[in-house]
C-alpha cells in the first residue's frame, strides 16, 4: 500500500528553473539554473507509468509554469487517464498561464512559508507575498480549485493559525503542511530547523482541529502506533502478503528529478536505491529491472526502519520520507560513530 494510500503517484521535475531561490528548496532551483527535460522524453515516462498502475502526476521543479511546453505534458497525462497537479509559489499565475492550467490541472497548490514576513524571507524576494496574493482573485474567477503548502519548521508553528485563517479567507479548499526536510539549499541555509517531534506532534494536533468543512487540512506526518498496527503503509509487509504485478503497487511515490534520474519516495534519494535514468533506458525498463535487482534491498530497509519504530518506548510523529531517506543516507555511507541499535528519533511527550 505505502503511504500514498490509494494514489499511485509519479512526481516529476522537469527543470530546476525558477524565479525565486528559496532558502528551503530541497532540489537548489534559482533562477541561475538551465536546462529542461524534453516532453517527448517525459510524455513516454508517464505512458509507461500509467500501464504500471501509478495514477496520479505531480509536478513541481523548479517551477512548473517555467516550462514551456507544461500544457502538453499535462493534457498527455490526462489522456492516460491520470490526475495531475503543480505545485508553485504563485507569483507567475498571470491570466495567459491560468488559461494555461485550466482544465489541465485538478489540483494546484501553492507554496506559503508563514506571515508575509516569513514568506519573503525564506523567498529571497519582499515581493513574492504581495504578488502570489495578488494573483488569487485570477483563480477566483476562473473558478481553478486551489490549496495551499506551508512547510513546517522547528520555528513557524505560530504562523500555522495565521496561514490556516488565510487559507480559508482566499478561498482555498487544501491546506496540506509538510515538514522541512534539510536537503539541498536547506541542508546549508537552514540546517537544524526540521521540526522536532515535539513541535510535530503539536502541529498534528493543530490540523485535526482545523479540519473543517470550509478547509481540508492534510499534514505530512506519520505516528508511530499507526504505522506499527498497519507496517504496509511504510512497506514493511512479508514479501509473501505482496501479490502484486504493476509497480504502482510495489512503491509509491517515484521522482523523475531534473537530470532525468528516477528515485524512490523523494527528490534527491540516496543514489544507491536510484532506478535509474531516463537518458540510458525507458522508464518501463527501468522499473522492471529495479524490481528484480533493488527492490528487496529496499524492503528490507523499510522492515529496518519500521522495526525502529516498533521497538521506540514511546509514540511518537514523524516524517516518515526524511526518515527513510536518512537510513537510506547511512546505508550509503555508514556512520562509524553509530552503535548497533542506537536509534536518532527524538520521542514527543507521553502525555501527547
Amino acid at each position: 500500500m505505502g503511504p500514498t494510500g490509494s494514489a499511485r503517484i509519479l512526481q516529476i521535475h522537469p527543470t530546476r528553473q525558477c524565479n525565486l531561490s528559496c532558502l528551503h528548496c530541497y532540489s537548489s532551483s534559482s533562477p541561475r539554473a538551465h536546462g529542461a527535460l524534453a516532453l517527448d522524453l517525459l510524455c513516454e515516462a508517464i505512458s509507461d507509468a500509467a500501464d504500471e498502475g501509478f495514477n496520479f502526476v505531480s509536478l513541481s521543479g523548479g517551477e512548473p509554469l517555467l516550462y514551456k511546453p507544461l500544457a502538453q505534458l499535462l493534457q498527455h497525462a490526462h489522456t492516460c487517464g491520470m490526475r495531475t497537479s503543480v505545485t508553485s509559489n504563485g507569483m507567475l499565475l498571470t491570466a495567459p498561464n491560468i488559461e494555461l492550467l485550466y482544465g489541465n490541472v485538478d489540483v494546484l497548490a501553492i507554496s506559503i512559508d508563514g506571515i508575509p514576513e516569513s514568506h519573503n524571507r525564506i523567498r529571497g524576494s519582499q515581493l513574492a507575498f504581495d504578488t502570489m496574493k495578488a494573483r488569487l482573485p485570477l483563480l477566483r474567477a476562473a473558478n481553478l480549485n486551489f490549496g495551499f503548502i506551508f512547510t513546517l519548521t522547528q520555528y513557524n508553528l505560530n504562523e500555522l493559525d495565521w496561514v490556516r485563517d488565510f487559507a480559508i479567507s482566499e478561498g482555498a479548499k487544501l491546506l496540506q503542511i509538510h515538514p522541512l526536510e534539510e536537503v539541498g539549499n536547506a541542508a546549508t541555509m537552514l540546517q537544524g530547523s526540521a521540526p522536532d517531534a515535539t513541535e510535530s506532534a503539536y502541529a498534528w494536533l493543530l490540523a485535526q482541529q482545523s479540519n473543517n468543512s470550509a478547509l481540508r487540512v492534510q499534514i505530512d506526518l506519520a505516528f508511530s502506533e499507526t504505522v506499527k498496527q498497519h507496517p504496509e503503509l511504510v512497506f514493511a509487509s512479508a514479501a509473501s502478503e505482496l501479490k502484486i504485478k504493476r509497480f504502482g503497487d510495489l512503491v509509491s511515490p517515484i521522482v523523475i528529478e531534473a537530470d532525468a534520474t528516477v528515485s524512490p519516495i523523494q527528490y534527491g534519494f540516496a543514489r544507491d536505491f536510484a532506478i535509474g535514468n531516463l537518458t540510458q533506458a525507458p522508464l518501463r525498463t527501468l522499473l522492471k529491472d529495479w524490481q528484480v535487482q533493488r527492490l528487496p534491498a529496499f524492503y528490507a530497509l523499510c522492515r529496518d526502519v519500521y522495526d525502529e519504530i516498533a521497538c521506540a518506548p514511546k509514540p511518537y510523529f514523524f516524517d516518515w520520507n526524511n526518515l527513510i531517506g536518512k537510513r537510506a543516507e547511512e546505508t550509503n555511507h555508514p556512520s562509524p560513530m553509530k552503535k548497533s541499535g542506537q536509534s536518532n528519533v527524538v520521542h514527543a511527550h507521553s502525555d501527547i
